[in-house]
């Protein structure tokens, strides 16, 4: 793009900051580095819609194809192998597996490319527990039922920090400063969150839990869905900046909407659903340094011999027999006679692949809309040096307030490697671009590396110094949009349901980009098929 630093760095970063930064960055020198991660190209061979004849030796026959190696995929491929079933194989697009799952192996410790912890399951929640406990990562259970995780793989303290006008401070809800009237709303609102967490509809379901497809569907809780968050806030009166601030961190941070962009229903699911009941914490966070990329190594070896990397899937046909499958390897055109599939892939790509769904279409696929990121790690030789001795120490968690990023994760935080040098892992969700994904990817390598920096420097003047190298994976469909009316609109029901022996599996379905729905959707569409055995 033809566009000065300026006003790059004034459509990410906003215009006071970009120009103070202009008059005082622009001589810096530069690291290396580089865009890593999806080939964009290939998207557009789906959209010219392309016929492609697979040759007669080039045909082979499987019960099952999963189209996708995202979570939702690698999950549906571990039920099949824990119930004994091993005719089918995994075709993923990318040279690496996971979605926004994935990992790096670095020095001095791996790192994350999207998500990158997992709150602890309640106790109902028995699948996801195996598999915790296969991983051997439990600790036996507590006097409540509730598993515990073993320290090493909770979250380690400190464990977030918030940066505000030249200081780091504790925790992510601003404090210092905060007026009585502030105050008094943020008590009012933890007062509404407690209401929800312990609100129970007739049969007794929560209004918000995880997985959510045990959410009730009471009109009280799905009326929730019809308005923005930003509008139920300012409907029940909260006017503090502060807590308008914190309400939009949570839903960039889980949907990359801000709280005005997403739905009541997704951002009081937020707060109440993995609190157990009023007056206790959060559920705790499993993590490790590549963040959610451990569940997917771990997959890997349980699979692997199911797997096919770099298959581009190009025609998903329904038969009278079962499912054809087509993609290119390489320069090869194959082909997969299946009796079923499971469409791991995001909804909004069946009817590019799927033959006959444009002609019939069992869901409106446009339906499901997804948002960009751009993630960048950031490799430095040593860490930042507080500006002040009473700063809140790097924490694993580390948010600018006054930035629209949302800042960064520090990689060897949960290894207790807390000198010498590290990985930052920086998410910049693009929810303040009105076409994102369009925009995204016509900026640079260069152009993205300058707006991290750039917004790292104001909490960190020695950023420049100290990072000798910047890789950056653009994200172009990261993950679902929960805006106002999707949610309980009915399409996400309509999509669950299987199309001529094709099986859905994908968090769109949930509405919610998040492990534990792709991990649900995954074991919910293997068990449909294995039913059929």
């Amino acid at each position: 793009m033809n566009l000065t630093r300026r006003e790059i760095l004034t459509a990410f970063l906003g215009a006071p900051f970009a120009l103070a930064a202009c008059r005082s960055d622009s001589a810096r020198a530069f690291p290396e580095g580089e865009i890593v991660g999806q080939n964009v190209d290939l998207g557009h061979i789906l959209r010219e819609n392309r016929s492609f004849a697979v040759p007669s030796d080039k045909w082979e026959s499987k019960k099952v194809a999963i189209i996708g190696g995202g979570i939702a995929g690698l999950s549906a491929a571990w039920k099949f192998r824990r119930e004994n079933f091993n005719d089918f194989v995994v075709l993923e697009l990318e040279k690496d597996l996971g979605g926004t799952s994935q990992s790096t192996k670095g020095d001095p410790v791996s790192y994350p490319w999207g998500a990158h912890y997992l709150p602890v399951p309640f106790q109902e929640n028995r699948e996801l527990i195996s598999l915790l406990d296969e991983m051997s990562l439990l600790d036996g259970r507590d006097s409540q039922g509730e598993v515990v995780v073993k320290e090493q793989f909770l979250c380690r303290e400190p464990e977030e920090r918030v940066f505000y006008k030249g200081r780091w401070y504790d925790g992510l809800y601003l404090g210092v400063g905060a007026s009585e009237e502030d105050k008094r709303q943020f008590a009012e609102f933890q007062k509404q969150i407690d209401g929800w967490v312990n609100w129970r509809d007739a049969s007794g379901k929560r209004a918000f839990v995880v997985p959510m497809a045990n959410c009730s569907a009471d009109p009280q809780v799905t009326a929730l869905d019809k308005i923005s968050f930003g509008d139920w806030l300012r409907n029940q009166g909260f006017t503090s900046e502060r807590l308008f601030w914190y309400c939009d961190y949570a839903t960039r941070d889980d949907y990359g909407l801000k709280a005005d962009q997403a739905s009541a229903w997704v951002g009081l699911f937020y707060f109440c659903s993995r609190v157990r009941k009023s007056g206790v914490e959060s559920q705790p966070f499993i993590t490790c340094p590549e963040g959610n990329g451990q569940f997917v190594s771990h997959f890997f070896e349980k699979v692997k011999d199911n797997i096919r990397k770099s298959q581009m899937v190009v025609s998903v046909v329904p038969t009278d027999k079962g499912v054809d499958v087509i993609c290119l390897d390489g320069g090869d055109v194959r082909g997969i006679h299946c009796e079923k599939a499971i469409f791991a892939s995001p909804m909004f790509t069946a009817p590019y692949l799927i033959r006959g769904f444009r002609e019939d279409p069992p869901f409106v696929a446009t339906e499901f809309q997804h948002n960009s990121w751009f993630v960048a790690n950031l490799f430095l030789k040593d860490r930042p040096k507080p500006r002040f001795a009473k700063d809140f120490p790097l924490s694993w968690d580390n948010v600018l307030y006054e930035s629209p990023s949302l800042g960064y994760v520090t990689a060897t935080h949960q290894k207790g490697i807390d000198y010498g040098p590290t990985i930052l892992t920086y998410y910049y969700p693009m929810c303040h671009e009105p076409d994102g994904r369009t925009k995204l990817f016509n900026y640079d390598w260069k152009q993205l590396a300058d707006v991290c920096l750039t917004d790292l420097a104001r909490a960190h003047s020695d950023i420049y110094e100290l990072t000798t190298r910047i890789d950056i994976m653009r994200w172009g469909h990261a993950m679902i949009s929960p805006r106002p009316n999707f949610i309980w609109s009915g399409v996400r029901e309509r999509a669950v349901k299987p199309y001529r022996n094709i099986h859905f599996a994908h968090t769109d379905l949930s509405g919610i980009a998040l492990f534990e729905e792709a991990f649900y959707h995954g074991l919910r569409a293997a068990g449909e098929i294995l039913k059929t055995k």
